[in-house]
């Protein structure tokens, strides 16, 4: 389906070599002490340079879906100081950002317990404390977000399905990730549009196939006044078509008219070849968030 696991291996922190690569970065000072521990049902895996990141290992795990979003963000805002994850979950999108931009401040919002406990782990295994803001509740209710707060950059990676369009899963993490539970496309939108600093932007990724779905992100945009600056179809593996987008959006007051309508569609990111192997250019991205590629 559109939610496949990254791939990732786990891999020990003490382990700094990787296949000749070594590690990039300073040591997280959370490495060093007052570390969390794994509790039964939890893994702890690899997310980007030394950062971890706990998982469920039956509930949802993140995903390359996760890691565009964050990249893609990351790439077009690379001078934040504050960044805003919409319906964090486990704080993948948000952890990944926070080692591209490690000046920046995070605020992360997610209404699922357990996907914030998790999220908590990590933050504090990774000595992130300090950095980050996580809130739980549901983005769309007044309060968990003030009226004046502003972000450089906010970040989603939405649920893609209405509830009861297709299978729904086993564990209820995992339904909450794929299904509109909590909001869809156009609610991301709206509360992003809300909350942009001046020439501020908002990534996320969405389906664009079928088309009903790419026209639902361009509706969500539209609706709440954002324009689509950029685009990148995303190819999960050669010949395949591209299933899904990345989408850079600002708010259409901050642009002049005529950048308004218009979108520079970029060529697609290919993840895999079609032998499995990994695309060359997913490798580059994986080294930019300081994985081995």
């Amino acid at each position: 389906g559109h939610r496949q696991t990254h791939g990732l291996s786990s891999m020990a922190y003490s382990k700094k070599e990787f296949r000749g690569w070594t590690i990039p970065g300073p040591v997280p000072p959370g490495a060093h002490s007052n570390q969390p521990s794994l509790e039964p049902g939890e893994t702890l895996d690899a997310i980007g340079g030394h950062f971890r990141i706990f998982q469920l290992q039956k509930g949802h795990r993140f995903s390359t879906d996760d890691i565009l979003t964050a990249w893609y963000g990351t790439t077009w805002a690379p001078s934040v100081s504050r960044a805003l994850d919409l319906g964090s979950g486990i704080g993948a999108v948000a952890l990944v950002s926070a080692w591209r931009l490690p000046a920046a401040r995070f605020v992360t919002v997610e209404a699922q317990e357990e996907s914030i406990r998790l999220a908590r782990k990590s933050v504090a295994w990774n000595g992130l404390s300090d950095r980050f803001d996580l809130r739980l509740g549901d983005f769309r209710d007044p309060g968990i977000l003030a009226p004046h707060e502003t972000f450089d950059l906010i970040l989603g990676s939405p649920p893609y399905f209405p509830l009861g369009s297709g299978v729904e899963g086993d564990h209820p993490q995992k339904i909450a990730c794929r299904f509109e539970m909590r909001g869809n496309i156009a609610d991301y939108c709206q509360i992003a549009a809300r909350h942009l600093a001046p020439g501020a932007l908002f990534a996320c990724v969405f389906p664009i196939a079928p088309t009903e779905q790419h026209a639902r992100v361009q509706a969500a945009a539209r609706a709440a006044g954002l324009s689509i600056v950029r685009c990148r179809p995303v190819v999960l593996r050669e010949p395949e078509r591209p299933l899904l987008g990345l989408f850079a959006m600002i708010r259409a007051a901050d642009l002049p008219e005529p950048a308004r309508s218009t979108t520079w569609s970029e060529p697609p990111l290919i993840i895999r070849r079609a032998d499995g192997a990994i695309h060359p250019e997913y490798s580059a991205v994986k080294l930019s968030f300081g994985f081995p590629p």
